[in-house]
């Protein structure tokens, strides 16, 4: 799988799978999702935590540093991904509608090269 082949609800599915075959959706409340896509964000970010900007960028030429974030990023999306499953959530229409409103909220004549 990769992101030019593989589509978003190839992805959901994956996961829809994975926890169906585990019994698992008896747990998986929006509550307890969105609980558990924040701890996982938090373990992505403790690979950050004390790196300087430019050492953060360095990540990505350290193989074993870069597998260990891909492994919490997608802990994170596998979470987001259950979440859109039990909540009914169309991913691809939610990012469309908040990146329109980002696109009002912050026109890019009026914020290029600065954020805020």
């Amino acid at each position: 799988m990769n992101d030019a082949q593989t589509t978003v609800a190839e992805l959901r599915d994956l996961v829809r799978q994975f926890v169906g075959e585990r019994d698992w959706v008896q747990f998986h409340t929006p509550k307890n999702l969105a609980m558990s896509a924040a701890i996982e964000a938090a373990e992505l970010m403790e690979h950050f935590q004390w790196l300087t900007p430019e050492a953060s960028l360095k990540v990505a030429s350290d193989a074993d540093e870069k597998a260990a974030v891909g492994e919490e990023l997608a802990d994170v999306v596998c979470y987001l991904l259950a979440l859109a499953n039990g909540l009914g959530l169309d991913v691809a229409d939610c990012v469309e509608r908040k990146m329109a409103k980002n696109a009002v909220k912050y026109p890019a004549d009026q914020f290029r090269g600065r954020y805020g």
